[in-house]
Parts: structure tokens; C-alpha cells; sequence
């Protein structure tokens, strides 16, 4: 088990103890609430967390929060409102950035599911992971779902009914293609606070999910000529088969334990790459600091990043990364999404875009739909103006532990061959073997004996070579199954791997 203590950092903007002088805590976190307030991080109205959640967070005594904010309320910065909190009262010394330019905004086929090895034979299809998901299972270990169970029902119930209190009838009409106003602030506050990003609201667009965001970049660059995307190897089968829907190609650039290998990048003369820098898929990795200035130097010579955050909240062991946007902004087109925090049936996302494609991916999210449905939107910018969202993160970290401490210990216990990869964050784990076998096998032979994950082959488009085959492995998530389930699946597999060698 890794211990609770080594926690160092909060997302609060991005706060990390570590960096604090001996004997000076109280002093250091006033004089980032002071920044952060003077450059508009934390604009008039903002509420700071409660002293004892921050204290929690930062693993401080909850008095040096209590000096800081005494310090704030002396400077005239702060106010305490009893229940409503502690509300920032004074306005930035710097503006915000300024609102870009903007022009005027003027039946599925059907068919019988797979047999369990046709699943997992040859290359995947494109309706693999919706013949993975109808595949019947006593335990689901797939990657990428969050704790469904745990989605605040409650209180998103409450913030609906404010919300239709307070709906004209003029609101249930068509709306702005970008998005609600009041979630393009939502969205850029906790991007401010959460991401170390600062974005004016009208520079964010409200996708529907990630996956749409990449369509509708491919189709933004495949009209200014450009027809690859490269991609990490490994990386994730469904983002490939996205791009390639849309006719680019997908160029694998590898991934080692410092993440995208840039000079094989320069070798290949993509014009764009899409990665997942703080959390990579699926291997856990982390971009580390001498790669990330490689690719701001390929960037600067004319290269578009494209950052998939897909998961960047959820980490329990490491203090937080920041987001390539949040340094290298007019190279980068940055997408997330709620789909690992709350549910990915919302479909809601948000793309920020340089502001030499910023007009054309209004443009075409205007023709996918006219924009995401009105009613979740502001649902969701009312939970996150109020302090919900922060709450439910604190709630999935504490439960995702759990299950992510114990499907390592199962694995140490019934799979103690295996490596685990990709352990300090996100809600998945990669697990590699030391063998010779086909772990699209063992995927089989596991969904058989009613266990369903995800062969790590799925996901690289490298071919193999005969002198150095890869490393077989799974791609096992742990966020949506009970400790319970979890050893029993893991036990399982073990079971079908000995049969298997």
C-alpha cells in the first residue's frame, strides 16, 4: 500500500508544499492567494476553500490556513461571509486576458454480437469496444469508467430545479454554438484554479465530450491541409479510430518512461500531435520536464499540440502536472471533459483553441449540432460555481484508492509476475508480463471465465519485430468495480494465465 503522507500538492491552484521555505508556510500560501487574486486566477466573488479542506489537502495544520487567510482579510483581499464562506472582494491588479476576436456567429446497423475469441482476433474493428461493452461479464475491469455509482444524484437534482427557477422561456431556445455562458466561466474558473490555465470564458467552446473534440479538429487541420495527427505508442485504440474516421493518419511515435520520444516525432514531419502529458494512456507515464521543453521548441517551429486532459484530476500519490496549455498556450489545442468525474452519458466537454483555429472549430461544432443541450450545461456550471464538483473529487480520490490499492494488491498476490504501471494516478492500471504469450488470449480466455479487460496490443500499431516482440500486458480499470470484485477478478485472471502458460 503506499502511504497517505505522500501526498504533496493540491489542485488549488496547483499548490505544492514542497516548494514552501522552511518555517514559512503561512507566508508562502498568502503570498500565492495574493498573486493569484492580483492576476485574475481568482477573480472578486471566487470562494476560497474551507481552511480545514485546504489544510486537508495541502497537509498543513489548519492553522497555517487560518494565518494565511487572516492575512488576506487584514489586506483588504478577503471577506468572510459565515456559511457562505470566505469570498474574494478585490478586483485583480492585472486584467484578464483580453476576449479574442470573434466573427459573427451567423438508424445504427444492427447485428449479432461477436463469439468472445472473434472479439479479440485480428485488428479491432471499429465497433470493438461496443461489442466489448454488450459482451456479457460477472466483473467489467475495461479502463476508462469512472465510479458510476457514485454520481452525485442529489445534488445534481438540487442544482436542476434551481436552475429551471430561474429559466426564462427565452432559455429554451437555440443558443450560443459555443456554449452557455455561464459554463464557458464555470469551465474557465476551474481551469484557472484546478489547471494553472487562465482562459477568457469566451475562448472556451462546450463540446460534447472529447471525441468530438478531435473530430472536429481533424476537421479544422484537414482544411488547412494537413492530413496527419501523430499519436503516442501505445496510445489509445479508440483515439486512433477516431482520427482515422476522419481520414487522417495516425503516425505512432513511442513512449518511453520519460513519454513521447520528440526527435522521433521531428522524423516523422507530422505538423500535429495529440497527447496525454499528464497521465499518459495507458501506461501512467508523465511527461517529464526535459521532454516538455523539446516539444515547446518543435512546437515554436511550427508544430500544433493537441492535449487530451482526459484524466488529469484524479491522482492520489504525486502533486499535480501542469497543463501544457497552461505554459505554451497559442500552440495548443486543449480538450477535457466530465466524463471521468461525473459520467461520460453527459456528454459535455470543452476544447480552448490558438486563435488561428479558434473561428473555424466554432464553425463546424455550429454544423455537428448548434451546440450541446442548454439544460446540463447550466446544471453543471451551478455545480461548479458552488463547490459540488471540488466536493466529488475529494469523494472519488478517497473511493478510488481503495479500489486502486487493492487491485495492486491482488495483482501482487494472484499475478506475481506482473509489472504495474500508471499506479500514482487516473483510474486504470497497465500491468506487463515477462512472457512469450498473446495477451489478446488472455483476454479471451479471461472475458470466458467472465472477467472482461482490455489486451494491451489493442492499443499500439507499432509492428513486431521478431528481435524484440513486445511485452505482452492488460489494461485493467479499477474505478468502477468494488474491492470485492476486483480481487476476484484479478484472481481469476491469474487462474487463466497459468492455464494459458
Amino acid at each position: 500500500m503506499i502511504n497517505d503522507q505522500t501526498i504533496t500538492g493540491s489542485d488549488f491552484l496547483q499548490l505544492n508544499t514542497r516548494e514552501a521555505p522552511a518555517g514559512g508556510l503561512s507566508g508562502w500560501l498568502a503570498d500565492h492567494l495574493r498573486r493569484a487574486i492580483a492576476d485574475g486566477r481568482l477573480p472578486v466573488g471566487s470562494r476560497l476553500p474551507a481552511t480545514r479542506t485546504l489544510a486537508g489537502d495541502l497537509q498543513v495544520s489548519r492553522g497555517v490556513v487560518t494565518e494565511a487567510y487572516r492575512r488576506l482579510t487584514e489586506d483588504g483581499h478577503i471577506a468572510g461571509r459565515g456559511r457562505g464562506g470566505t469570498i474574494v472582494v478585490a478586483a485583480p491588479v492585472t486584467p484578464p486576458p483580453a476576449a479574442p476576436h470573434l466573427a459573427p456567429r451567423p438508424a445504427p446497423v444492427t447485428s449479432l454480437p461477436p463469439t468472445r475469441a472473434a472479439l479479440f482476433a485480428g485488428v479491432p474493428t471499429a465497433d470493438v469496444f461496443d461489442d466489448l461493452r454488450a459482451a456479457p461479464a460477472r466483473i467489467d475491469l475495461s479502463p476508462g469508467v469512472p465510479d458510476l455509482t457514485a454520481f452525485p444524484r442529489a445534488a445534481w437534482l438540487r442544482a436542476e430545479r434551481c436552475v429551471l427557477d430561474d429559466l426564462s422561456s427565452a432559455d429554451f431556445g437555440y443558443g450560443d454554438p459555443r456554449g452557455a455562458p455561464a459554463l464557458r466561466l464555470a469551465v474557465a474558473n476551474w481551469l484557472a484554479r484546478t489547471r494553472g490555465i487562465r482562459v477568457h470564458p469566451a475562448e472556451v467552446i462546450i463540446v460534447a465530450g472529447v471525441a468530438q473534440a478531435l473530430g472536429l479538429i481533424a476537421q479544422v487541420l484537414r482544411a488547412d491541409g494537413i492530413t496527419a495527427i501523430a499519436i503516442e505508442d501505445p496510445g489509445s485504440l479508440g483515439t486512433r479510430q477516431h482520427l482515422q474516421h476522419w481520414q487522417m493518419d495516425t503516425p505512432p511515435i513511442p513512449v518511453d518512461s520519460e513519454g513521447l520520444r520528440v526527435e522521433e516525432l521531428r522524423a516523422t514531419g507530422a505538423a500535429a500531435v495529440l497527447l496525454t502529458p499528464a497521465h499518459q494512456f495507458p501506461t501512467g507515464v508523465v511527461l517529464d520536464g526535459g521532454r516538455r521543453r523539446e516539444l515547446m521548441r518543435w512546437a515554436g517551429d511550427g508544430g500544433l499540440i493537441i492535449e487530451d486532459d482526459y484524466d488529469a484530476e484524479h491522482r492520489y500519490d504525486r502533486p499535480p502536472v501542469p497543463a501544457l496549455r497552461s505554459v505554451l498556450g497559442e500552440h495548443v489545442c486543449y480538450t477535457g471533459s466530465v466524463s471521468k468525474l461525473l459520467a461520460p452519458a453527459l456528454r459535455i466537454g470543452w476544447l480552448l483553441a490558438p486563435p488561428r483555429h479558434f473561428d473555424p472549430l466554432v464553425a463546424a461544432k455550429r454544423y455537428a449540432d448548434l451546440g450541446n443541450a442548454m439544460l446540463a450545461q447550466l446544471v453543471l456550471a451551478r455545480l461548479m460555481g458552488n463547490g459540488e464538483i471540488e466536493r466529488q473529487l475529494r469523494y472519488l480520490r478517497r473511493r478510488h484508492r481503495r479500489r486502486r490499492d487493492a487491485m495492486i494488491a491482488a495483482i501482487g498476490a494472484h499475478l506475481p509476475g506482473a509489472a504495474v504501471h500508471g499506479a500514482a494516478a487516473g483510474l486504470h492500471l497497465m500491468i506487463t508480463f515477462d512472457a512469450v504469450f498473446a495477451d489478446t488470449d488472455l483476454a479471451a480466455a479471461s472475458l470466458a471465465a467472465g472477467v472482461k479487460v482490455q489486451p494491451l496490443s489493442w492499443h499500439s500499431q507499432r509492428p513486431e519485430r521478431p528481435e524484440r516482440p513486445p511485452r505482452p500486458g492488460l489494461v485493467l480499470g479499477y474505478a468502477a468495480s468494488t474491492p470485492t470484485d476486483i480481487g476476484e477478478g484479478i484472481a481469476t485472471i491469474g487462474a487463466v494465465l497459468r492455464r494459458l502458460l
